[in-house]
């Protein structure tokens, strides 16, 4: 396991050397910032964006020093794509695809539609160039929250009722979005200012979400950064999973709660089942072959996860959950063997920077589950964002 405590060491030098506060504002071309004549130096190998797990972007580099990116929907390859020229800035190169939107790259100032997104730039340090967010809720940062305080980030509404002048006056480069959600962005398409699809949270492993900071650093010019901190990533994760692989008995999981009467959970194809399967566990619809939503009744959950060793919770509650709490609130949850055996493992939203950090933290949330499931493993773990419910 000493292994595992230098690669995380290793990790925390080489992407989180400083915090986001320690860059200006502005950030400079010694921020990592290229100049117009390093822009056009031809990408070497470390400096290349080449996604390995990531299904959802690829990227042409041509002599030039244009980027051809190609975006589309990982879990719906045959939907139709977006398409960008990422050009080095003050420059204007020929020949550029006419369904390609040239984009001026590194770019100096972007707007964030979710956590996700943020996520990437708070590990690159790359805050300050965030100059526009969605909502607040749930954020930790202490960069993100300063810049808030002190205006050089604005809240630009919620999707569907977006500030349109809010937008226009940080003067956006990019603005990153999630198309597949509630949208609303009719009224940010008249700015004209570009609106790039950040789909990482339709990627299918934890790897592939992660590695969507590859196209942040392609976007800010720090490309070598962002190979640098995937790679960390990569072998401690991949490293958690031979841990994990050898286990004698694989336990089964579920996850969820009764929302509205109904239960969401997730197919055998996602993102959340490949965490389980990678930490040592059968998820309950690992048979399932969809990668998104799956909307079941509570009758039909009960007849597949009865006799679950493991429920997996995620939620936002004021106080300490509790076992009582999570039977109160529908007195059937008693009757799962997970409950009855105290097997409930838990991650609280408001205590936990749970969807701003996890994202780029995937070794670290596996790392928990695998303490939940197989704590003989790693019996001097302290989990970060899941645990056992006491």
């Amino acid at each position: 396991m000493n292994r595992l405590l230098f690669a995380g060491l290793l990790f925390a030098v080489t992407c989180f050397a400083g915090s986001c506060g320690s860059r200006s504002s502005k950030p400079s071309a010694a921020d990592g910032m290229q100049t117009d004549s390093a822009a056009m130096a031809p990408a070497d190998s470390l400096s290349r964006v080449t996604p390995t797990y990531a299904e959802g972007y690829t990227i042409d580099y041509r002599a030039d020093g244009v980027r051809l990116l190609d975006v589309h929907d990982p879990q719906n390859p045959e939907a139709p794509g977006y398409h960008f020229a990422l050009v080095p800035r003050g420059t204007h190169p020929a020949g550029i695809p006419r369904d390609y939107t040239p984009i001026e790259t590194p770019v100096r100032s972007v707007i964030c539609m979710t956590s996700l997104q943020l996520s990437n730039f708070i590990a690159l340090d790359a805050c300050p160039l965030v100059t526009g967010i969605t909502s607040t809720r749930h954020l930790f940062d202490p960069t993100m929250n300063r810049q808030l305080a002190e205006g050089r980030t604005v809240k630009i509404g919620i999707e569907g009722n977006f500030d349109s002048e809010v937008v226009m006056s940080v003067e956006p480069d990019v603005i990153f979005i999630s198309p597949f959600k509630r949208g609303g962005y009719d009224a940010l398409r008249d700015t004209d200012i570009p609106l790039v699809p950040h789909l990482g949270y339709k990627e299918m492993t934890p790897l592939g979400q992660a590695e969507w900071v590859k196209l942040v650093g392609l976007f800010i010019g720090r490309e070598r950064e962002a190979n640098e901190c995937f790679a960390a990533i990569e072998a401690r994760y991949k490293e958690l999973c031979r841990l994990a692989a050898g286990v004698e008995k694989r336990p089964v999981v579920f996850s969820g709660e009764l929302r509205g009467g109904n239960w969401y959970a997730v197919g055998g194809r996602s993102f959340l089942a490949q965490l389980f399967r990678d930490a040592g566990a059968d998820y309950f619809l690992k048979d399932d072959p969809r990668s998104g939503g799956v909307t079941l009744d509570f009758e039909t959950v009960y007849s597949r996860a009865d006799e679950a060793d493991f429920w997996r919770i995620v939620n936002s509650y004021e106080g300490t959950f509790s076992y009582d709490a999570l039977k109160a609130t529908d007195a059937r949850y008693a009757d799962f063997r997970a409950f009855r055996e105290r097997a409930v493992v838990y991650c609280n939203m408001r205590t936990t920077p749970f969807y701003e950090s996890m994202p780029m933290q995937p070794d670290v949330v596996l790392k928990d589950l695998i303490h939940a499931f197989h704590s003989d493993l790693l019996p001097q773990y302290e989990p970060t964002y899941y645990e056992r419910l006491k």
